[in-house]
């Protein structure tokens, strides 16, 4: 940030009086500028005979990989509302939301992955403006080597390891950018 939105002066960076982390802050009007992380949304659709449903993104990042109905969080929704919005926007598919799944800290990127599972409602499905592509796939077809985010592929992976055994944990953890460049994570 370079200028103050609410001025149009020059924003300096300094810890403001009564807090501890450095701001943009306005020297003219004073307003503090605060930056908080954004919040991605998604879930992954399963239909009647356990086929999960992905997307072949048309979008950057990641134009032409693979990952579950996911996107940015709107102002004035929940969470479950945001993911099954995405999930209509991005493979035109009626959810049920269910439980969480997992969340997943981009603490490079500034945002916050809450992922859940769903049930879809029907079985209708296409590609959305978002995607080239949706398909249902069984686990065994899944294109590891072509999913779009680390976060996308450690939320697959604990949810198949968790149908397998008939549970519905819920996971906690974080990618810096050396663990997501890697596809690791930092915890769980």
């Amino acid at each position: 940030m370079k200028y103050c939105s609410n001025c149009g002066t020059a924003v300096v960076v300094r810890v403001p009086e009564g807090e501890h982390l450095p701001r943009h802050v306005c020297p003219s009007c004073h307003v503090v500028h605060y930056q908080n992380p954004k919040i991605v949304v998604g879930c992954v659709p399963e239909d009647p005979s356990g086929k999960i449903l992905l997307c072949r993104r048309a979008i950057e990042p990641r134009l032409g990989y693979w990952t579950f109905p996911a996107g940015f969080m709107e102002n004035n929704e929940t969470l479950q509302q945001a993911a099954a919005r995405e999930s209509y926007e991005e493979a035109l598919a009626d959810v049920e939301i269910g439980s969480l799944l997992a969340v997943v800290h981009i603490l490079h990127a500034h945002q916050v992955h809450v992922f859940f599972r769903a049930r879809m409602r029907s079985p209708q499905f296409g590609a959305g403006t978002e995607s080239l592509e949706a398909h249902l796939v069984e686990e065994r077809d899944i294109p590891w080597a072509d999913i779009a985010f680390p976060s996308t592929e450690y939320a697959l992976r604990r949810y198949f390891e968790d149908r397998a055994q008939g549970v519905e944990n819920h996971y906690f953890t974080e990618f810096d950018r050396r663990t997501a460049e890697l596809g690791l994570s930092t915890s769980g």
